[in-house]
Order: structure tokens, then sequence, then C-alpha cells
């Protein structure tokens, strides 16, 4: 019999063929039959079966070696001479009857439980311990920052958490919001559970007061309207439905806690950003400041790179389209400016 060899020591693969006798699996090498080893035929075992397997591998006890044989009438063959190895020749599973029914009762739960998490989350997250979504925001954003150098300027910090908290409170938000600065190349900001913010440095380097004013401003309204916590609450939901139809098979709710997951769990839809940007423009007006710096941003960004805008701002990646969202926040250069001279300096000079 045919048959591929693993020493289970090296990486090497050898064609080999296989004779039985009473007592052993005699293998031998292909080109110069040579012998390869001995196997006593109690010690071997079959890894799987061919119910869910296509070719499962042969195995000696107590070894890491492996054996395949991907003749299915050697297999049989070998079955007929050693009845101990019969999970190695069963009949595959007839999988399209089971899959059709698996695929209706996948439907209806999906359709069910989705309902549950699209419109549950909106009464949900509001109502989560705010003490735990500072500390799901804090886990995350040590996982963020841990290979990043955070910006410690005290005066360019109080500038901006100054901004951040006077745009929370014209909104009603009861909580105090925390912003940070990370050193990076990233033209990037975004909002996680908890009111705590993340601006990348080169954000703030390359805008205009104005403008990190009105990205700011619509990072709050995702802040207010508790999106980010919104988010983890519809993983959870997604994960609870992914459980259920995998036996428990998910590991979304294991890993929320890591940076990258959980920013994929809080990525804003359309729908959220469309949201932000008409709150973060309101709060700006309310306040008597300019309002025109969330249009010119995305002008901005279209300039730099028309035909990617949204990817070039990482905030606004799988956004709506660019053009639709200046049109919706474009307003006048009226109203007093978000900083005072001396803290655009501060916020501009923050990393230094």
């Amino acid at each position: 019999m045919a048959a591929r060899y693993y020493d289970g020591v090296t990486a090497d693969v050898q064609e080999v063929t296989l004779k039985v006798t009473s007592q052993e699996l005699l293998i031998s090498r292909s080109e110069d039959s040579g012998l390869v080893a001995r196997w006593p035929v109690a010690d071997v075992s079959v890894l799987g079966d061919s119910h869910h397997e296509a070719v499962p591998p042969l195995a000696l006890r107590g070894s890491e070696a492996r054996l395949v044989v991907e003749d299915p009438a050697w297999r049989a063959q070998l079955v007929s001479l050693v009845p101990a190895l019969k999970p190695l020749a069963l009949e595959p599973v007839k999988v399209v009857p089971r899959l059709g029914a698996y695929s209706l009762a996948i439907v209806a739960l999906v359709g069910l439980f989705w309902s549950v998490v699209e419109y549950g989350t909106g009464y949900a997250a509001p109502l989560m311990p705010y003490s735990w979504q500072v500390k799901l925001g804090e886990t995350v954003l040590d996982e963020i920052t841990a290979d990043e150098e955070v910006c410690t300027g005290n005066a360019g910090l109080a500038a901006i958490n100054r901004l951040a908290n006077d745009l929370a409170k014209e909104a009603g938000y009861p909580h105090e919001v925390t912003v940070h600065v990370v050193k990076g190349k990233l033209v990037n900001a975004f909002t996680l559970p908890g009111g705590i913010l993340v601006f990348y440095s080169a954000l703030i380097d390359d805008a205009s007061s104005t403008q990190v004013a009105g990205v700011l401003a619509h990072e709050i309204g995702h802040v207010v309207h508790f999106h980010p916590t919104k988010g983890v609450i519809r993983a959870f939901g997604i994960d609870m439905l992914i459980k259920l139809l995998t036996g428990g098979y998910s590991d979304v709710l294991t890993t929320v806690g890591s940076g990258g997951t959980t920013l994929l769990a809080m990525r804003n839809g359309r729908a959220f950003e469309r949201e932000a940007d008409e709150t973060g423009v309101h709060l700006l007006e309310q306040r008597g400041l300019r309002a025109d710096g969330v249009s010119t941003f995305f002008e901005k960004m279209m300039k730099e790179k028309p035909d990617d805008a949204a990817s070039a701002a990482g905030i606004w990646s799988s956004h709506p389209p660019t053009q639709e969202r200046i049109a919706a926040t474009k307003r006048p250069p009226n109203g007093k400016l978000p900083f005072t001279p001396a803290e655009w300096q501060a916020l501009r000079n923050v990393c230094k």
C-alpha cells in the first residue's frame, strides 16, 4: 500500500509503502525499500474518522509520527486486515440535507437575534454602569498605547480636555470626558467607552484649530450617544448568537478586551457617524464657536487624497460618503475660535 510518512521530528515527508502482518505495520521507503519504521498493530490508532475528514491520519501511541494513506481502496483493505482501524474507512456524512436544515435554522435565528441586538443596544448602553464603561475603555486604551508614546504636555492636554468637557456638558452628558494624545503619524482620532477619547498628534499637527475642534466635537457626539458602548453590547449579542450556532466555538467574547478586537466591535456604522456629525456641529453652534471645522476637515482630506478620502482619515473609514458629510456639515466661519491663542500653541506643542 502506498502512503506518506511524517516522522514527527522533522518537516520531511517520505513516500513509503505499507505492509501489514498479524502483529505489525512495516513501513518502507518507496525508492529503495529500506525499512523506515515498524509499528505494532496494537499501538496504532486513527486520528479522527472519515465521517468528517477526507483522509484521517494514522498515529503511533507515544509518538508524533503520522502515516497518511490517500487511496480509499487501500484504506478499506487496511481496515479489512486490521478491524480496529475501522474509523479510517467510514462512509462520509451526507452533508447536503443537513446543511439545508442548518441553513434554515441559521436564517431564522439570525433574524430573531439580530432584531434584538440591533434595537436592544440603544436602550441597554446607557443603562450599563458607568464604572464598567470606564473600566472597559481604560483596558482598551492600555492595549492600544502599550507600545505608543503618550504625550504629556500639561497645558496642551488641559486645553483640549477643557473644550471636550465644555461640549459634553452642553449636551447634558453627566460624566467627565478624558482626551489622550498619542504621538504618531496617523491622522486619526477615536472614542472608547467611558468618555475616553484618543487623538493622534499628526491630526493636531496637520489641521487648523477649528478643524481639531470639529473632529473633537464629532467624537463628543459619539460619547453623548454612547456609540462605543452600543458597539460593544452589539458585539456581545453577536457573540451569543455565534456561540449558539457553533456550540460555543467563538472567541469574540474572550478577546473583546484586546485593543484591535474591541475597536473592530465598536467600529461605527453610517447611522452613528451621521448622528455624531450632526451632534458635533450643533454643540459647537450652541457654544457660540466656529462650526465650520468639521466640513473643512473633510474637504482637506478629500483634497489630499481624492480617491480615498475616507480611508485617509481613519476615523471616517467605512463611513458615509465624504462629499455627503461635507454638504451636511457645511457652516459659515462665524463664531468664536475654539481655543485661545495660548491654548492652541500649547496643544500644538503637547508632544514636545
